[in-house]
């Protein structure tokens, strides 16, 4: 029995995030029984204290699993794993810093997923920048293991500190779900909207996914757009809305966590639309790539490497007018192809334990 202590995310059971997803799938129906799993969770962001949950062991540390108390909430989980595991997997940078006292201290194997390049992200200042670059190359010098989520990242990490990095990208069929068509048409008239006849966009509202983008050339070309994010929660989200929610042929909608609800938009949308411009492999992305869909995706390395080069893509406003202006779309079912062959989790699952050394 190979014992694995996972660090770095909120926990499960998952309500949002791709790591929290990934850990969610690493645990489930596709785990090898050779694995006993422990998570670290924060006790400030789940509510209930299970001890257990789907067959693996739950530890809880009493501080935020993001924002500033990232950090520190990083650090006291690796010290609770310096002794008793086989496999310490680390998912994202924040306390990183502290892997060489890890290294030190642990005989465990240490396998860190660096994820989307935090420190390029432009909501961090500049020493945050700084710090998370300074993690970053702790992580790179000191794992055993480094895993890029993107071809793009995987380069970088080659390029940068001349390092091999294993390709693993993330799991996307949890978002295949069977629900009527009458939930379906319930759901789509309860918003007014009928299949085909709008697009679609779910993300955070920040810069780096140019919903400013979107949302000037959706006003411009007159399609009808569903956006979905969290609207309120920056200036930058709240004067977006203030400009662009007037506007009849869009509709800005709050976070939206009920599955079904999320199926019926995403799986009658007449295109998804991708903004993001930072990060590697983003999990929005490679679920929306399942229902068939038409992409049309910011273009970034990042997405041209998720979507195999196959996507639609845009660099402004203009451009993304003069795509939907057109009709320039890619081939939906091909993207669907591509999700199957590439992102399905009992593939990502097998993809990590062969890192674990079960034999």
């Amino acid at each position: 029995m190979r014992k694995i202590a996972i660090i770095g995310t909120q926990g499960v059971p998952a309500h949002y995030g791709g790591f929290e997803t990934l850990v969610e799938n690493l645990i489930g129906d596709y785990k090898s029984k050779a694995i006993e799993y422990t998570v670290f969770c924060s006790s400030k962001d789940l509510k209930g204290r299970l001890p257990k949950y789907k067959d693996a062991k739950l530890e809880y540390i009493g501080l935020h699993a993001n924002g500033v108390q990232s950090i520190p909430y990083d650090v006291l989980s690796m010290c609770h794993v310096f002794r008793g595991y086989d496999v310490i997997l680390i998912l994202g940078v924040s306390g990183c810093i502290f892997l060489p006292f890890l290294r030190l201290f642990s005989r465990a194997k240490i396998i860190v997923n660096i994820d989307g390049l935090e420190h390029r992200r432009d909501k961090w200042g500049r020493f945050a920048k700084w710090f998370l670059k300074l993690s970053e190359s702790m992580a790179i010098k000191y794992a055993d293991i480094v895993v890029s989520d993107n071809k793009g990242i995987q380069d970088y990490v080659t390029e940068t500190y001349n390092k091999d990095s294993e390709l693993i990208a993330y799991g996307g069929d949890h978002v295949v779900r069977s629900v009527p068509m009458s939930v379906q048409n319930d759901i789509l008239l309860r918003y007014c909207l009928k299949p085909n006849e709008y697009c679609m966009s779910v993300c955070r509202i920040e810069p780096e996914n140019n919903c400013h983008i979107t949302l000037e050339a959706f006003a411009e070309s007159g399609e009808n757009l569903v956006f979905i994010g969290n609207w309120g929660k920056s200036e930058y989200g709240i004067n977006l809305r203030k400009k662009y929610g007037v506007k009849s042929n869009l509709k800005l909608l709050d976070a939206i966590y009920d599955i079904e609800i999320l199926f019926a938009l995403r799986n009658n949308c007449r295109a998804y639309i991708h903004g993001h411009s930072a990060g590697g492999t983003n999990p929005s992305l490679v679920e929306a790539m399942f229902f068939g869909r038409p992409i049309i995706a910011y273009d970034v390395i990042y997405n041209r490497a998720t979507t195999y080069g196959k996507a639609s893509y845009f660099t402004s406003s203009a451009n993304l007018l003069e795509i939907l202006t057109l009709g320039i779309l890619c081939d939906g079912n091909l993207m669907k192809q591509l999700a199957y062959e590439h992102y399905t989790w009992k593939g990502i699952v097998k993809k990590y334990e062969t890192l674990y050394d079960l034999d």
